[in-house]
């Protein structure tokens, strides 16, 4: 029997008892023609021998080995199948199917019954298919697919737009990339929490949301540090309302301490608990005053490396949670303190490592793809951005969200400031507690903090560069297409990426491709990083930085690690450049 692949719970930040993993051999059919609803590939019980007769391994992308697919062409259209056993015991309750995520558009049946639709290819989505199953039957579960990475109008990171690989674009993702799950949640279960951490008041703030409300119905929230009951509270259950619960001698969340605080939150009808939800959180402050970020009212300096989120076998999807947990033991052995999340939505089982082990992220959308003056291009940019903010907000170790990436093309059209500003308001709006960089890099439109971009291979001339002016203040990437800088928290949040191929048997591609010209030793490299490293450091107005990047990719080969995770480098030394403080 083969092993059920990504077993681990999906939602560690918001867990209950009754699930089923649905991950494992499903069958697939490629819809080429774009015909599967002419041809009625809904009513899967309706084919004897067809046209599913591929098989996948789910949750992992057709494109990618582990899937058994591995088929890296274009696939605008594609079909899932699968039976579906719904448990007897789940009967008398709401039965949700749960998609962590699928790229992109996607329409899920049940016996060939529409249970609904989803556009946004990073983000978590649930249907309530509990008209449409018996517990104790067994279904067929259809999934179709669209994903037209090429339109212009939706957002795809670094997939490339073209056949293959190149520059710092890789093999695409196609349908589902994350786990397919099933839950029994009571009628009066809770939808969502919002844990608010509020370090200066000693106490969290936890807002919840309900499925549906009937008089005589309480809510209840417990807090505890490890074994020890820190508060209670309880209240009419009311969605929106807030409950406060108070933190005596509070033990803040940082990268020096990682502390969690338990919480179990429970919808209880006259003492019959309808609803338990395990949940945890960090009691901790992330701020912006002048050119500076605070964590936890302290100045904090950020060693960032730039993690794309990309393997060897899974593509978008990590072979296993571990692998996860390595990606961010593997940066802070390389001396980072953190990550800037580019260009990919990471699944919630990264950030619960990174709440884990104490390793600041910056929140990023994939929003390379989409044609920022264009105002398809932007609502469905818009919609998929709030479903981000919402899943991600309760985890402690995110502390800055991102929404755009290098925005210059377009700079200087109405729609692009318009849906800029548009990003920034949503996101302060969904979550007030941290700051927002409107777009890394340029061009900047409304923004807490500034960020540049500058892949300048030679640090005497990085310094010039970067050394701000009497006439022009700070350097900026496109001072003609951008606001004014106002004193921001100014922040390199992308240099380096030095190319650096170990050994001829490592080259990816004809096509290996890094920033600049590569060193010719290896003692040429640590010399050009640490110089690199150190101009940043020596100038008071720079708060951090971002080294592109963790691992090599494909053709891309700038990584501090290798593809397959391998060390390129001495890491003792490589934490030594990175760990520098200043003088």
């Amino acid at each position: 029997m083969t092993q059920l692949p990504r077993p681990e719970y999906p939602r560690p930040q918001f867990r209950r008892d009754d699930w089923l993993n649905l991950n494992g051999t499903w069958t697939y059919v490629f819809d080429f023609g774009k015909s599967g609803h002419q041809r009625d590939f809904r009513n899967a019980s309706g084919f004897a021998d067809g046209p599913y007769g591929g098989e996948i391994m789910v949750p992992f992308a057709p494109e990618s080995a582990l899937s058994g697919v591995a088929h890296t062409d274009f696939i605008e259209a594609m079909w899932y199948h699968r039976r579906l056993e719904v448990p007897v015991d789940w009967n008398g309750r709401r039965i949700l199917l749960h998609f962590g995520a699928v790229d992109y558009e996607c329409e899920a049946f049940i016996d060939g019954i529409s249970v609904g639709r989803h556009w946004g290819g990073t983000v978590a989505f649930s249907f309530d298919i509990t008209a449409q199953v018996t517990p104790g039957s067994t279904h067929d579960l259809v999934l179709f697919v669209r994903d037209e990475v090429r339109s212009g109008e939706q957002p795809g990171g670094k997939q490339s737009a073209a056949f293959r690989s190149h520059g710092c674009l890789y093999t695409r993702t196609t349908g589902i990339w994350q786990t397919v799950w099933m839950e029994a949640v009571s009628e009066f279960g809770l939808m969502d929490v919002q844990i608010v951490p509020d370090l200066d008041g000693s106490r969290f703030v936890v807002v919840p949301i309900f499925r549906a409300l009937k008089p005589g119905l309480r809510f209840r929230a417990l807090l505890k540090a490890g074994d020890i009951v820190v508060d209670r509270a309880e209240s009419v259950a009311t969605t929106g309302v807030p409950a406060v619960l108070a933190v005596q001698a509070p033990r803040p969340w940082s990268p020096e301490d990682p502390f969690l605080y338990d919480l179990t939150f429970e919808v209880v009808d006259d003492e019959s608990v309808l609803d338990t939800v395990e949940a945890y959180a960090g009691l901790r402050k992330v701020h912006v005053d002048g050119n500076q970020i605070f964590l936890n009212n302290e100045p904090i300096y950020l060693r960032l490396v730039l993690d794309q989120g990309f393997y060897p076998d899974g593509i978008w999807t990590a072979p296993s949670d571990e692998a996860l947990k390595r990606d961010i033991q593997l940066s802070m052995q390389a001396g980072f303190n953190g990550a800037r999340l580019h260009q990919k939505v990471f699944e919630p089982r990264f950030h619960y490592w990174a709440d884990q082990l104490g390793y600041l992220t910056w929140g990023e959308s994939s929003s390379w793809g989409i044609d920022v003056t264009d105002p398809v291009s932007a609502r469905n940019f818009l919609s998929e951005w709030r479903e981000i903010v919402i899943r991600d907000r309760n985890h402690p170790s995110i502390i800055t969200w991102t929404p755009f990436n290098e925005t210059r093309g377009g700079a200087g059209h109405p729609q692009h400031a318009r849906l800029h500003i548009d990003a920034y308001d949503l996101t302060h709006d969904l979550d007030p507690t941290r700051p927002v960089n409107d777009a890394s890099g340029y061009a900047h439109v409304k923004t807490d903090i500034w960020t540049v971009h500058n892949y300048t291979q030679d640090p005497e001339l990085l310094s010039d560069i970067l050394k701000p002016r009497e006439d022009t203040g700070v350097w900026r990437n496109v001072p003609e297409f951008e606001v004014a800088y106002q004193g921001q928290p100014y922040i390199v949040d992308e240099f380096g990426g030095i190319k650096w191929i170990p050994r001829e048997d490592l080259v990816f591609a004809e096509d290996s491709w890094g920033y600049g010209e590569a060193p010719q030793s290896l003692e040429e490299f640590y010399t050009r990083l640490e110089g690199l490293v150190d101009v940043l450091l020596d100038y008071d107005h720079i708060c951090g930085y971002c080294y592109t990047q963790l691992t090599d990719i494909e053709q891309e080969q700038n990584g501090i690690y290798n593809y397959d995770r391998t060390e390129k480098f001495d890491i003792d030394r490589i934490a030594t450049i990175f760990t520098k403080s200043r003088e």
